[in-house]
């Protein structure tokens, strides 16, 4: 089959060329219609009860996190000039295009009774600049006797403020949003430096513009370092421009056919999906130097140039094709995760390899019968004698020491296991910055002071119209009890809820007094009834937490990043406190908002991204049977693959690496690279003992390992440093991501190339005369049987002549 597929190739270049230009240029046109997705990561699937009630709690109450804030400390916080300056900065950022409103210090309103209207008249309390100090410390009485305000907009015993600033929905999921969040930075920057006070910024507005503004640099950087990388080893093994040129065409075009994949499938640049490029760069360069390097040494062999196009494609177009199938596997069992966020990932990633896989395999002979013979004195750096005293080493240990080999596979795996008990699921949500990251230390600064800004939402369901307010308003003082068990967990702000526009509107009725401040009884509630309509008036600043049938009311909460485990942990000891205010017979309580999403996302993927690993275990198991046809040949050629991702995992107990999306990624992706190598050595090993010219089983091992060990040490090199240039990230996961993949790489070359054939040798007399002479269903010819393109069967005859 695959001879007949290099005659296609060879017999059709200029029209292969032409179809491959047309889609490359297709593809590269697609690509002008790239996005960034500036929406909410959602992990979970859209049929996750929890996402869905999440989902219909905004469409309710609004978006929960539109929110942005701003906020500085300073004891001058009532100085004429700075006091006038924030206002100021407040009016110019509500003018920016997309700010939907603003809310500060300087803009609080207050209620003042109206008894001949019988309601509530909202006032602005700084309906002017003060234009003295004396007229600002009378605001400053004012707005410090309005509890409400305390620990939401401003901490009087700590000198800090915030500023709150809402987004259109249309811009928070768009571009736009970046543009705002810089428009913004840049008047903040001039209040800063005008007043010599550091501003911090925070919200999920803008931790997700500024993580995406990150994703859309360091994009770029990493196809930067790879297109680097190619060229550092393209030189190194061949010492060719030439080769170095083609190579990177050939990465090229992968690149450009996966960001037009992503168009054409409707997907955006997530923090995943923009590492793609890198990695088709990474994995895809091996295709490129197996090519070229098999070229090359069929040229040496006989000097025929056909000959040596014609084997270099039966031989590695076929190697090539399984090594890269079950790198695809790797990221292709992303899709049965059911989350949007990594089937995406996966879909992407995987069509893509095979897409680069086939790029190079017409592209790479076309080019080569178009360009004359190199000359062949030239030798590859790394083919010297430190790969063969290499090689030499790693026969003698296969051969001499294979108890010392399973004593220390052994000894290694069982330390490995131990460090895997230590490992943690625990995530944060910005735990992938550095910790002196403006994103990380700012939003310290809110946690400290206001004691967060993740947002946290409480869903009341009385189960009948007006029933928040029914029976003597017992759902109220039900709220308030809930707010006083929230009281005694300092991870939660002061919350916002009906109750506390209660309160406030209750101490305006009483005339201000700042000891009115409560949840009256239920006579003066009644007194309250004629003017409560203010509370869902479309003026009414409360309006976005009790709905139009006064059936359903939400409490509302910021919370510090306190991660999974702690998250978790609140949540088991929360809950039952909450069931026992409301009786679940009387009232449906649901706690929900963008951090508790984020909990159950968290866990959702670590549980779908064993599934995936375990899935990838099968589809390349399967794949090993369609070569090799031998269950048990198959189980434990899967040890030196499993191996390395049990040290990694142990690893990562040992120095304390949480298990989280991005770093429990490895492993699959780890298992389907690292079966690579498998492939190479069975189907080598299979291939030398059909040669009968090979003397023995320890004969046919010792050849197996030089023939492919050099390729393998090629691979690992290339690959270690591919995904080594992640740690160049400034996101933690994605840096621990890279290096993990590139140790278990490594890790995964010594156990394929010592341990493999360790196992072979041992278990010959079992294994080797019955199982693998069976006929595989895929097969390579072996080069004395195979019938090389004869020159007048050609489209053009000079490429045969060009010898």
């Amino acid at each position: 089959m695959w001879s007949y597929i290099a005659r296609i190739i060879l017999r059709n270049r200029v029209l292969l060329l032409v179809i491959l230009g047309i889609i490359t240029i297709f593809m590269s046109y697609k690509t002008y219609f790239v996005q960034l997705s500036y929406e909410f990561v959602r992990p979970l699937p859209k049929e996750d009860s929890t996402l869905i009630f999440y989902d219909n709690f905004r469409k309710m109450f609004g978006e929960d996190g539109n929110v942005m804030v701003i906020g500085f400390k300073d004891t001058n916080l009532f100085n004429l000039k700075t006091f006038n300056d924030w206002s100021d900065l407040s009016e110019e950022i509500k003018k920016i295009e997309g700010i939907k409103g603003v809310l500060s210090i300087t803009k609080l309103f207050n209620l003042s009774r109206n008894d001949s209207l019988k309601k509530f008249d909202t006032i602005t309390i700084a309906k002017v600049k003060p234009k003295t100090q004396k007229e600002l410390d009378s605001l400053k009485n004012i707005i410090y006797s309005l509890p409400f305000y305390e620990g939401i907009f401003f901490n009087k015993e700590k000198n800090v403020t915030l500023m709150t600033i809402t987004f259109e929905k249309k811009d928070l999921d768009s571009k736009r949003r970046l543009d705002i969040v810089k428009e913004i930075k840049e008047k903040g920057n001039k209040f800063s430096s005008e007043n010599k006070i550091s501003l911090h910024y925070s919200g999920m507005p803008y931790i997700r513009a500024e993580y995406m503004r990150k994703v859309s640099e360091e994009m770029e950087l990493f196809i930067f370092l790879a297109i680097c990388v190619t060229i550092v080893f393209i030189l190194l093994f061949f010492r060719s421009f030439r080769v170095a040129v083609y190579s990177l065409v050939v990465v090229g075009i992968g690149i450009v056919c996966s960001l037009g994949t992503l168009v054409l499938l409707g997907y955006k640049i997530s923090i995943l999906t923009a590492l793609i490029p890198n990695l088709i760069t990474v994995i895809g360069l091996p295709n490129s130097i197996f090519l070229t390097n098999k070229y090359l040494d069929e040229l040496r062999l006989h000097g025929n140039k056909i000959k040596a196009l014609t084997r270099t494609i039966t031989k590695v177009g076929l190697s090539n094709f399984l090594a890269n199938i079950t790198t695809a596997i790797g990221f292709g069992v992303f899709y049965f995760t059911n989350s949007t966020l990594l089937v995406e990932f996966g879909i992407v990633a995987s069509i893509n390899i095979m897409a680069t896989y086939f790029v190079a395999l017409i592209f790479i002979p076309i080019i080569l019968s178009f360009l004359p013979v190199p000359k062949l004195k030239q030798k590859k750096l790394l083919s010297g004698n430190l790969i063969i005293k290499i090689l030499d080493i790693i026969d003698f240990w296969v051969h001499k020491k294979r108890k010392t080999v399973y004593l220390v596979m052994i000894v290694l795996t069982l330390i490995s296991v131990w460090g895997m008990s230590k490992i943690t699921l625990l995530g944060f949500v910005v735990d992938d910055l550095p910790k002196k990251d403006p994103i990380y230390t700012d939003l310290r600064f809110f946690e400290k002071n206001f004691n967060g800004v993740l947002p946290f939402e409480i869903s009341i369901d009385t189960k009948k119209e007006k029933g928040i307010f029914a029976n003597n308003a017992q759902t109220l003082y039900k709220i308030k009890a809930l707010q006083n068990v929230f009281k005694n967990y300092p991870e939660f702000s002061k919350p916002i809820s009906i109750v506390e526009a209660i309160r406030f509107t209750y101490q305006s009725y009483k005339g201000g007094d700042k000891k009115f401040y409560n949840l009256p009884a239920v006579g003066e509630l009644q007194k309250l009834t004629d003017f409560t309509s203010t509370l869902t008036g479309n003026e009414n600043k409360f309006n976005s937490f009790i709905d139009s049938t006064k059936r359903y009311t939400r409490v509302s909460y910021q919370m510090a990043d306190v991660g999974s485990i702690k998250m978790k942990s609140l949540i088991n000891e929360i809950k039952p406190r909450v069931d026992s205010i409301f009786n679940p017979e009387q009232y449906n309580v649901n706690l929900t908002g963008h951090s508790l999403v984020f909990l159950k996302g968290n866990d959702y993927l670590f549980r779908h991204l064993f599934i995936s690993l375990i899935i990838a275990i099968f589809l390349i198991l399967l794949v090993g049977l369609v070569l090799f046809r031998s269950f048990s040949i198959i189980i434990l050629s899967k040890i030196p693959c499993l191996i390395p991702l049990v040290m990694t995992a142990g690893i990562m107990g040992f120095l304390d690496i949480h298990f989280k999306p991005t770093t429990i990624l490895v492993f699959s992706i780890a298992f389907g690279l690292a079966s690579d190598g498998t492939i190479y050595i069975l189907t080598e090993y299979r291939n030398q003992l059909r040669n009968k010219f090979v003397k023995d089983y320890s004969n046919a091992v010792s050849l197996t390992v030089k023939e492919v060990g050099k390729s393998m040490i090629y691979t690992a090199i290339i690959l270690f440093s591919g995904f080594a240039i992640f740690t160049a990230s400034s996101f933690g996961g994605t840096a621990a991501l890279g290096i993990l993949i590139s140790i278990t790489l490594l890790v995964s070359m010594f156990s394929n190339l010592i341990l493999l054939p360790s196992i072979l040798l041992s278990l010959e007399k079992r294994l080797n005369t019955k199982e693998f002479m069976k006929k595989p269903i895929l097969s390579v010819l072996n080069e004395e049987d195979e019938e090389d393109i004869n020159i007048e069967k050609t489209k053009n005859n000079n490429i045969i002549n060009l010898n």
